[in-house]
């Protein structure tokens, strides 16, 4: 089989926050790869879902067997029309639709020696042990990368095989650390000094490390990687300096990332003495029974031709007896089987279901995303996943309960059972969120049949509308649905998926704007609520509703390649309490005299950066555009000197050439003048009343730049800063660098405003002083003589890489760095920041929603203990998978009265409606409670909510 070369353009917007995970370069490793995926079952689909939505170079489905009931339940490409055809040439042409660029093929004949060379990596799912063996083999003879996934009910197992010598560039998902260099002593060892701040950066003994930007000890500059090593004070030994210049100041240290070697063993060896992903004993001990399960499974399958039946004992009890007559593992002799954990593993292991197939599916196409890329370290190399905790304790299903019906639940329904079948049929979830993780799970909640019969459903509210970056990881929107509301796209693509299933979209967010939308009414006819928000706000407002109306909340969040999932029931778990931000810092501003005077940190520079764009190029537009109901008296000084920076004292610019000489003078008033004005107040050898010196950690002493066109920083910022300009004043613009270059290189007339700046007015900037009636007289008059022309433009920030904006902030904070000696951010880093961009990925979007669908289980078989539940987390990048109980709600105490935060105070029915005077008044009177805190809404007083905060007792009204 001839697999044609794959196309080599990739869209940057599409993968926008993917590139944030991966990098360019593992992107363009991505692009060039060729994989074969045998087995089109659900998990199959999984696997070959995410790789489509990341964009693989080209993909070739293999699956002889045709589609049956049972494939439905798990299976999202298949329907009840594909009965009887082949799953992989039903599969295709939904798959082809996922990405235009990716190439999808159908491979009809057998996997033999010749077909395996045509690709970098092979995937086994669904298949039987003697073809693991014999196309692992062929794969380690070849130094192809090979990789066997399966699910059996509720277990699963994966098994990598990436050959003897395979070298991981790029083996976590940190980048390389950095720190600003305070000093460097000459000797043998010679020590460096970091910067206070920058002490917290964690290198280690062995650490290799490079330098930039030193002045003095420029023989460092670039040198080849030096080992570290870490002394008890912080500082770091870096080698013999002797012979080196002497240090002056500046430069940074950069730690060089280390590729590693993985060795793997082939399979045929690999299978009796498995090397397994494990937290403790324990865990290994339970990974060592799933693994055994598996091959008893495999012989029952041999021997029988067929998988054991849904919960037949007498099967099952064949199924113990293969598993406990197999050769024992090498290191595990003394250990015995679990027999009980067998027996469970062989009665549900007829069935297939949609959260399993999306978690080991999601594993899997990471790891296969491994292989290609060699970023991240692979599986060391079998992985077991169970989630047997999802049957219910106390009354297993019967055999007749999960047989076969001829429907798309047969695979659910061997596990769970029809009864159960029914019950999330009529179920009634609202989903808060259709971006990535929520389109996932519309897809599982289609599968299981949640809300799909009866007078189940589920309600879904997004206010966003689809974007083109969303394609690579939102997979039921495709590019014509950009532009279209997320909510609505989502609900008739969950409908194609199962027609039974009732969706029901609000465009609309969830928050106190919409309470009269998602009030009493509509909370009393929902079972639970699923949360897939991307921020910590909105999701303890979803909390509190939950807490409020005590219905059960599931919840997901993903940052690159960590995930978790997390369940709260009423009264069993405890509540929601995540974080109120993304970081502690992350929505509180940075002090203004800071950020603008004494910036020692890229965040900083970059926040700096972000409001010269705002004043600059939006506030004051409107100030002008606004001048006739704008007092001058009402200005700060700083929105004065903002004014008189935008050049209304001067004439309005008519050409690119203007707007290029206005940019020039703000790169001078900025990153010279301005420093050079600031030391004048600041002086470098400036000394405090208590004889500190000023400019000490963490201020750093500046130093002005002198203008350079060869410098790119230079010229972007002029570039961008002119095009800016132009576009508030309805000017074309330009991107030709090269003849900004030439532009610059002429002599350039000194721009008026800056010259009466300079000259008059500067000083302002750093006193306390403020401007004269003379020149506001004279501004006053400009902005008049401004008004007779066409308002201005404001330019709202936009994060596109093709409007100048983040073009000006990346450069501008960049060049406030180089200032102050500190660390830049690079574009995509600024991007990130200033964009608020999540970084993301398909594969841990699939995996927590698959988490979630399995508390889902649970939520709505009803009356679970606390032990049945799990909290979730995972991090792909570093192999680490965990689950534990969540916390039972805590208990507050106050005399005799005992309350979690689930426990309402309710009026016995049959007496008077309370005043709140009267109830408070009871509370005393009975209880010796004497309430302090009042947290009121605006909500009937017929209950009431106690809860606790930081040792004291509060009543929520409600």
């Amino acid at each position: 089989m001839n697999i044609p070369e794959p196309s080599m353009l990739l869209d940057e917007e599409i993968y926008s926050r993917q590139l944030y995970v991966l990098g360019p370069l593992a992107m363009e490793r991505i692009q060039k790869a060729k994989v074969l995926l045998s087995g089109l079952k659900g998990l199959g689909a999984e696997v070959a879902k995410n790789l489509v939505l990341m964009g693989i170079g080209s993909l070739t489905l293999h699956d002889p067997h045709p589609t049956c009931w049972s494939d439905l339940a798990a299976q999202v490409f298949l329907s009840e029309n594909d009965l009887e055809k082949n799953r992989a040439d039903a599969s295709q042409k939904h798959l082809a639709q996922l990405n235009e660029a990716v190439q999808v093929f159908v491979h009809t004949g057998d996997i033999t020696e010749d077909l395996l060379l045509n690709f970098q990596v092979v995937v086994l799912t669904a298949s039987k042990l003697e073809e693991q063996l014999k196309v692992g083999t062929l794969c380690h003879k070849h130094g192809i990368c090979f990789v066997v996934a399966d699910v059996r009910g509720l277990v699963g197992q994966l098994f990598c095989d990436f050959g003897e010598d395979f070298i991981v560039q790029d083996p976590t998902e940190s980048e390389p650390l950095t720190a600003a260099i305070q000093h460097i002593s000459q000797g043998s060892p010679g020590i460096l000094t970091l910067r206070r701040e920058d002490n917290r950066n964690s290198f280690c003994d062995g650490d290799l490390v490079t330098f930039s930007g030193i002045e003095g000890m420029v023989e460092l500059n670039g040198c080849s990687p030096r080992p570290i090593h870490v002394q008890e004070d912080g500082s770091l030994e870096i080698g013999d300096t002797t012979t080196f210049s002497r240090y002056l100041h500046g430069g940074i240290i950069i730690e060089v990332k280390r590729s590693k070697t993985v060795i793997h063993e082939p399979l045929n060896i690999a299978l009796h003495q498995p090397r397994m992903v494990a937290q403790n004993h324990q865990q290994a001990h339970r990974a060592h029974c799933l693994h055994q399960a598996f091959c008893a499974l495999h012989k029952f399958q041999q021997l029988h031709g067929r998988l054991p039946q849904p919960w037949d004992h007498a099967d099952a009890e064949i199924v113990v007896g293969l598993a406990q007559a197999l050769e024992p593992l090498k290191g595990r002799e003394e250990e015995p089987l679990d027999e009980a954990l067998l027996r469970t593993i062989a009665l549900s292991s007829a069935g297939d279901l949609s959260p399993m197939a999306a978690i080991l599916g999601a594993v899997a196409a990471q790891e296969v995303l491994k292989a290609i890329s060699r970023k991240f370290m692979p599986l060391d190399q079998w992985l077991y996943f169970d989630a047997l905790d999802c049957l219910p304790e106390d009354s297993l299903p019967n055999p007749e309960d999960c047989a076969p019906r001829g429907c798309r639940y047969d695979g659910q329904i061997a596990v769970f059972g029809a009864g159960f079948q029914k019950k999330l049929s009529l179920q009634h979830y609202f989903l808060v969120g259709t971006g990535a993780i929520g389109c996932e799970l519309l897809k599982d909640f289609a599968l299981v049949g949640l809300g799909a019969g009866g007078c189940g459903g589920v309600t879904i509210a997004d206010m966003d509308h689809v974007e083109l970056s969303n394609l690579s990881r939102q997979f039921l929107f495709r590019t014509h649905d950009v532009g279209r509301p997320k909510a609505e796209v989502a609900a008739e693509a969950a409908q194609k998926l199962n027609p039974d299933l009732r969706v029901t979209p609000f465009i609309r967010s969830l928050d106190p704007t919409t309470e009269h939308i998602f009030g009493d009414n509509f909370f009393s006819n929902i079972d639970g609520v699923v949360a897939a928000l991307d921020s910590f706000p909105a999701r303890h407002y979803v909390a509190a509703r939950c807490t409020h109306y005590l219905k059960p909340l599931l919840e997901a969040g993903t940052q690159g390649t960590w995930g978790s999932a997390s369940v709260f029931i009423p009264h069993v778990t405890e509540v929601y309490s995540g974080p109120v931000s993304a970081s502690a810092s992350e929505d509180v501003p940075h002090p203004v005299c800071t950020g603008r005077y004494f910036p020692s940190t890229a965040e900083h520079s970059l926040q700096w950066a972000r409001n010269e764009f705002e004043a600059l190029f939006q506030l004051s537009a409107k100030t002008i555009n606004q001048q006739a109901c704008t007092s001058l008296a009402d200005m700060d000084r700083q929105q004065i000197l903002t004014l008189l920076r935008l050049g209304v004292l001067g004439q309005r610019p008519q050409t690119w050439q203007d707007c290029v000489v206005w940019a020039l003078g703000q790169w001078q008033f900025c990153f010279h003048y301005g420093i050079i004005q600031l030391l004048k107040h600041f002086p470098p050898d400036k000394v405090l009343e208590d004889g500190t010196p000023f400019w000490s950690s963490p201020k750093q002493c500046p130093q002005p730049l002198e203008f350079d066109t060869n410098q790119d920083m230079h010229l972007l910022y002029v570039l961008a800063a002119a095009n800016l300009y132009a576009q508030m004043h309805g000017i074309p613009g330009s991107s030709d660098q090269t003849a900004l270059r030439e532009l610059l290189k002429l002599p350039q007339p000194d721009p008026q405003h800056l010259s009466l700046i300079f000259t008059n007015n500067l000083e302002l900037t750093w006193t306390s002083a403020e401007f004269g009636p003379e020149m506001l007289k004279k501004l006053q008059e400009a902005l008049e003589v401004w008004d007779k022309f066409p308002p201005l433009k404001p330019l709202m920030f936009e994060k596109d890489d093709s409007n100048f904006h983040m073009d000006f902030v990346t450069a501008a904070a960049s060049l406030r760095s180089q200032n102050y000696g500190i660390i830049p951010f690079n574009y995509s880093q600024s991007k990130r920041i200033v964009g608020q961009i999540i970084p993301a990925i398909a594969t841990t979007t699939a995996a927590v929603a698959g988490l979630v669908g399995l508390e889902l289980y649970k939520v709505v078989y009803g009356a679970r203990p606390l032990s049945a539940f799990r909290h979730s987390y995972l991090h792909l990048a570093e192999n680490n998978f965990m689950r534990w109980v969540p916390s039972a709600p805590a208990t507050q105490m106050f005399n005799c009265l005992k309350w979690t935060s689930w426990d309402r105070l309710k009026v016995p029915a049959g007496q008077p409606e309370r005043t709140l005077e009267s109830l408070l008044a009871h509370l005393q009177e009975q209880h010796g409670l004497r309430v302090r805190m009042l947290l009121y809404d605006q909500a009937l007083l017929y209950s009431a909510r106690w809860s606790s905060q930081k040792q004291a007792q509060h009543l929520s009204l409600r």
